[in-house]
């Protein structure tokens, strides 16, 4: 059997898919939940970025990618909600709301423009993620009202920012960083 390097970031993205199935059999907020929660985060980040080094990015790694991020907020979905819905005020469920009808205005636009799904990797969807991700880390340091209201913020800038984005751009291009950076 031959080696193929892309097996190399397709395995990493396999242990996100294998952590996330861990994932609903552990305690939230247990030791080991943050050892598998680390251990998933850090392979979302290290597959795409060994992907694009090797110059072995593939349309089965970005498949691959979607259906373990997927998994994985499903996990977090299910072990990380029910304790968000007992310590959160509605104000902050409102705001969560707002920020998804925003996205769904974003994703409405950019189909109606582009003729197909468009999703902006700017900086700040890239902080958004870092910020949702930290949640857990956060919350055993701050209170968690201060910790999402943050996070929340910097949701509404990203989402607000990537339908800007889609609005005034020209053209769909997914690598866009910011609404500073389009050219018009």
């Amino acid at each position: 059997m031959q080696f193929d390097k892309k097996m190399i970031p397709n395995t990493i993205t396999s242990v996100r898919i294998a952590g996330s199935i861990a994932l609903l059999f552990t305690r939230p907020f247990s030791p080991i939940f943050f050892v598998v929660y680390t251990i998933c985060g850090l392979s979302d980040v290290i597959d795409g970025t060994l992907a694009r080094l090797m110059k072995c990015e593939s349309d089965l790694g970005a498949k691959l990618d979607s259906v373990a991020d997927l998994l994985f907020y499903a996990a977090m979905f299910v072990k990380i909600f029910p304790f968000l819905l007992e310590k959160l005020p509605l104000i902050l469920w409102i705001g969560a709301i707002a920020v998804i009808v925003i996205r769904i205005c974003s994703y409405t636009v950019a189909a109606m423009k582009y003729h197909r799904f468009a999703s902006i990797h700017s900086y700040a969807n890239k902080l958004t993620g870092a910020a949702v991700f930290s949640i857990p880390y956060l919350s055993r340091f701050c209170p968690i009202t201060t910790v999402c209201t943050f996070v929340l913020f910097i949701g509404l800038f990203a989402t607000c920012e990537e339908l800007f984005i889609h609005i005034f751009s020209g053209r769909y291009d997914p690598e866009i960083k910011s609404f500073f950076m389009l050219k018009r």
